[in-house]
C-alpha cells in the first residue's frame, strides 16, 4: 500500500510530449476518446500514467516544483541523459550519487516538467 500507481504530466503541447516521451524511454501512448480534454494513456514497463493538456498556463522557470515529481530507473543515467538532452530537455540539478545506492539527477522535459533519473548502484560514491 501507499505505493505509487499512477502518475500524470501535464503538457501545453501534447504532440511534441508524447514524441519526447517516446524517443527517451520507449513509452506507448495511446489517445483516451470521449474526454473533454486531449489525454493520453502511458504504458510503461513499471507504472502507468497518463499525459494530458495543460489546464493552466506553464509555470515560470525557477518557480520550484508546482507537482509530483516522478524519478525514472534507467540502466545507464549517461545515456539517458544524452537522449533527454538530444530530445529537447535540460539538466534541472547534475548528476549526484546517493552513496551505496544510486546516481539521481533531475531534468525539464520540452514543457519545463520536472523529472529525475535514478540508476541503482551500490558502487555510487
Amino acid at each position: 500500500m501507499n505505493a505509487v500507481i499512477y502518475f500524470e504530466i501535464q503538457s501545453s503541447d501534447p504532440a511534441r510530449d508524447v514524441q519526447f516521451y517516446s524517443t527517451v524511454f520507449g513509452w506507448t501512448f495511446t489517445l483516451a476518446e470521449g474526454l473533454p480534454i486531449q489525454y493520453f494513456q502511458i504504458q510503461t514497463s513499471g507504472i502507468n500514467g497518463g499525459l494530458l493538456e495543460r489546464p493552466a498556463q506553464i509555470p515560470p522557470v525557477h518557480c520550484g516544483t508546482n507537482a509530483f515529481t516522478c524519478s525514472i530507473e534507467v540502466e545507464n543515467f549517461d545515456e539517458t541523459a544524452a537522449k533527454i538532452l538530444a530530445n529537447g530537455g535540460q539538466v534541472a540539478m547534475e548528476k549526484f550519487a546517493i552513496s551505496g545506492k544510486c546516481w539521481q539527477g533531475y531534468f525539464l522535459d520540452p514543457d519545463h516538467n520536472t523529472f529525475g533519473l535514478v540508476q541503482v548502484d551500490e558502487q555510487a560514491q
